[in-house]
């Protein structure tokens, strides 16, 4: 078995747990085994583009570590703005506890969740003061290892910047938010758990692991406005409302010490800093036993779900298929969609990338003309961003955590699968891209006026031509019918020119617009091809 780096420097400490009475070789032992476990598993960063074998154990945790330490990239202007210590640190504090809080939550929520070892540990003679050692040092290692990779480079500046006592403080308090970040999470899981089942639980750590995803590639975007922040002038002004603020009580010591700016509210703020993680290390010791009673409903899968009928998709299907054979079709398609955890994971970021996306073209544009100029021009083409989830939602469709089931294609009373295929694009529309949008297009009517809603129909009948153009590209087995371990990263390159499949149709309507009622004429032309070429697309007889 491999022995990790920071086993060996976990070894310097070794008379410190012998001398609490932990028994150090058994829970090393026990380390070992847990990070070879952890070592194996893909951070949710790179879970879009997840590859069937590594070859390097720890290659994905050190790609993670290697994100986070490019996200802190935009963590430098904070800690060298030196104007205003509580803005600055308070906005660091806020940023790095967002992140190392739901990196604890999507990646390694199984470290704090983690009961699949009470069965072989609890049987054996091994004191309860080293099980709990090794989880909590368990626990620590990762804390460190991702407050490292987001802190490190800003906290080395800011020291050079600001002087060696910046650098006693920035470490003092990171340790405290490591404990209450650590504590939060911990009772955001009690109630869960005390109130809702396991696998609520399951989806609630989904859907942060979705919000990271797009956090990680929105923050992106952010790395170079942060630098913009730089030469403001701010001013702190204080209120009651701030101590429900956890970041400000860690931004306040700085203010309060180096810039010796003193107040009675940056003299509490200090101290909740340091009293609230102290109190909640106290408050988690003694919910421990009540959370580790519950932590056994993530074992329990009795709960029985009553999936209530959907008179609205009832009735759609009614509309869109033209079959009773692709109505099933699409009420399995739609409940494969929102059942299956991993497609979400690995779908939903570029939904959400959809949506930020034009947006993020609008405040460039705005940064370099007036609103007016914005709304006046042709700037709602943006909306074509919107396009980006079709490509990827429609390669992840053949892809499914319970491919093993695919054998009931087979055993079907069908002689003719192309209702499947067409019914699971028409259920993808309806549940992931026709949402997008319709939430881009009330904004977009908001921002341009209703002009433009002969160019937004143009957009959506060439969203429904690009996924037909895209499911005949990319197509390869039956929906849901492969396991994700199968996905390549290969077909990246078949995405990436898709996407340009999707730029030429932008392209064209922009085009369009230079010609007299040239749009009315371009969107008769759509509807005829999209209808023309979505019948001919599926009239394939699929085997299985």
């Amino acid at each position: 078995m491999k022995d990790f780096p920071m086993l060996k420097i976990l070894d310097l400490f070794r008379p410190i747990f012998e001398l609490f009475g932990v028994e150090y070789p058994i829970m090393r032992k026990i380390l070992n085994v847990k990070l070879t476990m952890d070592s194996r598993r893909t951070p949710t960063i790179f879970n879009q583009n997840n590859k069937k074998k590594h070859k390097d154990e720890d290659n994905g945790i050190i790609k993670s570590l290697g994100m986070y330490v490019l996200l802190s990239l935009m963590l430098i202007p904070l800690v060298i703005f030196r104007k205003s210590y509580i803005f600055s640190m308070s906005a660091f504090f806020g940023i790095v506890m967002f992140l190392v809080m739901t990196s604890m939550i999507s990646d390694f929520s199984n470290v704090l969740l983690d009961i699949k070892d009470k069965g072989i540990l609890h049987t054996k003679p091994i004191a309860k003061k080293t099980v709990t050692a090794a989880k909590t040092v368990h626990i620590s290692i990762y804390l460190l290892l991702i407050t490292a990779s987001l802190t490190a480079l800003p906290i080395v500046i800011g020291t050079f910047k600001h002087g060696f006592l910046f650098l006693i403080m920035a470490i003092f308090e990171l340790i405290l938010l490591n404990l209450f970040i650590v504590v939060l999470t911990s009772i955001i899981y009690y109630f869960i758990l005390r109130f809702f089942d396991g696998e609520k639980l399951k989806d609630i750590i989904n859907y942060v692991q979705i919000g990271l995803s797009i956090s990680i590639l929105v923050g992106y975007q952010l790395v170079g406005r942060a630098f913009s922040l730089v030469n403001l002038d701010i001013k702190f002004s204080p209120s009651w409302w701030q101590f429900l603020i956890p970041p400000i009580w860690f931004g306040a010591p700085f203010e309060l010490i180096l810039n010796r700016h003193s107040s009675i509210y940056l003299t509490c703020f200090s101290l909740l800093a340091i009293i609230i993680p102290i109190i909640a290390i106290g408050v988690y010791n003694a919910m421990m036993p009540s959370f580790e009673k519950n932590l056994q409903k993530l074992t329990n899968n009795s709960g029985i779900v009553k999936k209530k009928e959907n008179k609205w998709k009832n009735w759609l299907s009614s509309v869109i298929c033209r079959s009773n054979e692709e109505r099933v079709f699409f009420r399995f398609a739609d409940l494969m969609m929102r059942n299956e955890r991993e497609f979400r994971l690995k779908v939903y970021p570029s939904l959400g990338l959809s949506i930020v996306l034009p947006f993020v073209f609008l405040f460039n544009q705005l940064q370099l003309s007036s609103y007016h100029h914005l709304a006046s021009g042709k700037s709602y083409l943006t909306i074509y961003m919107s396009c980006l989830i079709i490509p990827n939602a429609i390669s992840m469709l053949k892809y499914s955590g319970k491919y093993k089931g695919a054998w009931i294609y087979k055993t079907a009373p069908v002689t003719n699968l192309a209702p499947l295929y067409s019914a699971t694009l028409k259920a993808f529309i309806a549940n992931l891209y026709f949402p997008v949008y319709i939430v881009l297009s009330l904004i977009f009517i908001g921002i341009f006026g209703i002009k433009i809603i002969p160019h937004l129909l143009v957009v959506f009948v060439s969203s429904i031509l690009y996924t037909v153009i895209c499911s005949n590209y990319l197509k390869g087995t039956l929906p849901f019918s492969e396991s994700f371990d199968d996905a390549q990263a290969n077909s990246g390159i078949k995405i990436f020119i898709a996407m340009i499949i999707g730029g030429i149709l932008a392209l064209i309507h922009y085009g369009v617009t230079f010609i007299p009622f040239g749009v009315f004429i371009y969107l008769l032309v759509l509807i005829i091809v999209t209808f023309i070429s979505w019948k001919q697309a599926y009239k394939t007889i699929w085997k299985y």
